[in-house]
């Protein structure tokens, strides 16, 4: 059974940080892409970034040079860290599995999501 839970949302202020996690079973995550993606209100959802096993990764324009992805093969986790945030990160983070292992494939699973607010 493929589980994924994303962890660290919140409410931060704009130009702070905020680090979301990400833990993965039911699947063999060494072979996967693991990524995030978040919808924010009333926009569809968007590819944030990915990352293959080899350590590649792909990110969204809007968020190059601020947001970082990571894994851990080891420990099964992924995370973002965010720097600089904008209000127009606000949205709902969702960590994501590609079992093909695609850079900017659609994803195989979803987590339930976790809320980033950013706001003053």
């Amino acid at each position: 059974q493929v589980q994924v839970v994303e962890s660290g949302g919140g409410l931060v202020q704009p130009g702070g940080s905020l680090r979301l996690s990400c833990s993965a079973s039911g699947f063999i995550f060494s072979q996967c892409a693991m990524g995030w993606y978040r919808q924010a209100p009333g926009k569809q959802r968007e590819l944030v970034a990915v990352i293959l096993s080899s350590g590649r990764t792909n990110y969204a324009d809007s968020v190059k040079g601020r947001f970082t992805i990571s894994r851990d093969n080891s420990k099964k986790m992924v995370w973002l860290q965010m720097n600089s945030l904008k209000p127009e990160g606000t949205a709902v983070y969702y960590c994501t599995v590609d079992t093909v292992g695609r850079l900017s494939g659609p994803p195989s699973y979803w987590g339930q999501g976790t809320q980033v607010s950013v706001a003053s």
